[in-house]
């Protein structure tokens, strides 16, 4: 609950937070990655397979998403509308 309330006060390892960085980024503005965003993964202890890994799970949820709102799919009636 605390991490989907504010992932950033959530108590999170330092290696998460840095992850759930790198995600909300390429989420919201994926235009403006750069390679020190990849660098901030390395920097916590992730291996470029772990960032490849980060990277490719962020954008199939985007790329996921945006075929269901193409399509015009409901959510499912188990998820919250707030």
């Amino acid at each position: 609950a605390a991490i989907e309330a504010d992932w950033r006060t959530a108590g999170l390892s330092e290696k998460r937070m840095a992850m759930l960085a790198y995600a909300e980024k390429l989420t919201a503005d994926p235009g403006a990655m750069v390679e020190a965003d990849v660098e901030a993964l390395r920097a916590v202890g992730f291996t470029d397979r772990d960032v490849l890994d980060v990277c490719e799970v962020v954008a199939y949820y985007a790329y996921a998403n945006r075929i269901a709102d193409g399509l015009g799919i409901a959510l499912e009636t188990w998820l919250p509308d707030d």
